[in-house]
């Protein structure tokens, strides 16, 4: 019997799981448990459960931590109170066309007007929190009819992902649940099986498992254009479902999901973050603290020592409690059996303190809270340089984000959008584009996106300084050498300073509008230069005309002519 679709989406959903289930979903729920509980679905049990998660969590700094990460991340890179990405072209010269910087100016507005009014800015902090927890966060981007693109975030241990060739995620099979009435206005009735069918009319509301497969469509005929035959395949079915029926069945021409790891180490599929290097210090931290709560509660309520007198007599040491008893020679009474020392107080709270501080060190609060925290005040110039040197240190973090998060999800819009506004401009379908149409000179030629939010242009302060450094050099030597300013490119040197803090390219004029105006400027000056010549020469002529000729006269007096 040959092998269906649904059996080979089965047996790759089985080794995906055997493979995740080899030590990552055991750290990983280790960090759930101590740092953000209530993330993650270890089971599909988990959805809608609203029991609690905490228990294991004394000292919530690890959690304060990692929201700090997920708030400093999401304002720094992509805060959408700023825009955080230009578009150009490989071709610097191209750049500098009007037609083409207005065009990319406008695509750019537009993507940014699409991603406020999609759901990208409640989604994307959930990413980056997950991201820097467990090391690896996944989340997708689909056609919507109303948005135009919607993105979904899928939690940690509810998916599975594998690599391609060159090390990129281009596999992800999930499991969650669906109601059943939510699955008949998904995929319909008739693609629900015969079990799920009769749950519509009196338990609609019964939680479903379902599967959903993307992967490379190996099995496309190379050539058709229909939904079967795309790169990637998307399968639904469900988990207990029909073993020959799917759910639905369709495709992208392009991988509709993202999944950005903090940290890869060689083949590896899952990534590792900040809270891999933090676990150990969040776990001692919960030890600490129940030892800190145990002293001072023997301070504070000491086991206590009694005569055998009072074993079966009432006795209370409650403050105002009066215990009677018959007195006897040497009695004591109550007496604490230890006394605790406040030193040891005091050394347990500076290795709390110690812990938290190495949390937060690696979850990066100290960076995206340098300047609130600073013990002294300091000038200006020392904070920004701190700042940036800081801000350095997530470099090659920011680029693996670029590579596999900010980079796909700019393509797959910005594919979505030409989909949507190609029809459109050939007058095939009604409504507005969401695209201008691209001018000739852009055919055929890949986009390039220009990142310009806080901590992108960190990364590029230290050119920034080179830059101002190098023209406040030459203009001191301009003070002894003029000449030296023939050496310095204005123009450039301004170019390459606007593109480094991120000034929108309409800003600045092209070469061809500095031309003309120039042109014009030289145009105006010599007619201007003309003008004043010719005024010269006519009072000149006027002067003369007015001069006294006859003898003797200026002229001859001046000459030593008089007679």
């Amino acid at each position: 019997m040959a092998q269906t679709l649904r059996d080979k989406l089965d047996g790759r959903f089985q080794a995906l799981k055997t493979e995740r289930a080899r030590g990552w979903e055991s750290n990983w729920r280790d960090l759930a448990d101590y740092i953000e509980p209530r993330t993650g679905r270890w089971c599909l049990s988990d959805a809608n459960d609203g029991q609690r998660r905490d228990q294991k969590i004394i000292n919530a700094s690890a959690t304060y931590a990692a929201r700090a990460l997920e708030a400093g991340m999401m304002s720094g890179i992509t805060s959408p109170s700023r825009k955080w990405f230009n578009l150009a072209t490989p071709d610097p010269d191209l750049m500098e066309y009007g037609p083409v910087k207005v065009w990319l100016h406008q695509v750019s507005m537009a993507m940014n007007e699409l991603f406020a009014r999609s759901n990208l800015y409640n989604v994307l902090p959930t990413i980056y929190g997950e991201n820097g927890i467990f090391g690896t966060a996944c989340m997708a981007a689909m056609p919507d009819q109303q948005d135009l693109v919607r993105f979904y975030p899928f939690t940690v241990g509810s998916y599975y992902i594998a690599n391609s060739a060159r090390l990129q995620v281009d596999t992800v099979y999930r499991e969650f649940r669906m109601t059943a009435r939510q699955m008949a206005q998904q995929f319909g009735k008739e693609a629900l099986s015969q079990t799920v069918r009769g749950m519509l009319d009196s338990k609609a509301d019964t939680w479903i498992d379902v599967c959903h497969a993307i992967e490379p469509n190996d099995d496309r005929m190379v050539g058709q254009v229909d939904n079967k035959n795309m790169p990637f395949r998307s399968v639904y079915f469900e988990k207990n479902g029909d073993r020959d029926k799917v759910l639905r069945q369709s495709g992208f021409r392009d991988f509709p999901a993202m999944a950005p790891r903090w940290k890869l180490n060689g083949e590896d599929v899952y990534g590792t973050g900040p809270g891999a290097i933090a676990i150990g210090d969040t776990k001692a931290l919960q030890l600490m603290e129940r030892r800190k709560a145990e002293m001072v509660e023997k301070g504070v309520r000491p086991p206590m020592i009694a005569p055998e007198s009072l074993r079966n007599q009432k006795a209370s040491i409650v403050p105002g409690d009066i215990t009677y008893v018959n007195v006897q020679q040497g009695m004591q009474g109550f007496v604490p059996a230890l006394t605790v020392d406040p030193g040891w107080l005091t050394g347990i709270r500076g290795e709390i303190q110690a812990a938290e501080d190495k949390i937060n060190t690696a979850f990066f609060v100290d960076l995206f809270l340098m300047v609130s925290q600073m013990d002294s005040v300091r000038t200006a110039t020392e904070i920004a340089v701190r700042k940036e040197e800081k801000m350095l240190m997530l470099g090659p973090v920011l680029e693996r984000l670029n590579d596999e998060l900010l980079d796909p999800l700019i393509d797959r819009t910005f594919g979505l959008m030409l989909e949507q506004s190609a029809p459109r401009w050939a007058g095939l379908l009604p409504g507005r584009p969401a695209l201008p149409p691209p001018p000739k000179e852009l055919a055929g030629m890949d986009l390039r996106v220009e990142y310009t939010s806080i901590l992108a242009q960190a990364q590029k302060a230290l050119g920034v300084s080179s830059i101002e450094r190098t023209v406040g050099f030459a203009g001191n030597l301009a003070g002894m050498n003029p000449e030296v300013l023939d050496k310095l490119d204005m123009d450039q040197t301004l170019d390459e300073y606007a593109a480094m803090i991120g000034v929108p390219p309409t800003m600045l004029r092209s070469d061809d509008q500095i031309a003309q105006i120039r042109q014009q400027r030289a145009e105006a000056q010599a007619q201007q230069a003309q003008a004043e010549q010719l005024s010269q020469s006519i009072q000149g002529a006027k002067l003369l005309s007015e001069t006294d000729v006859s003898s003797p006269n200026a002229l001859t007096a001046i000459a030593g002519g008089a007679i």
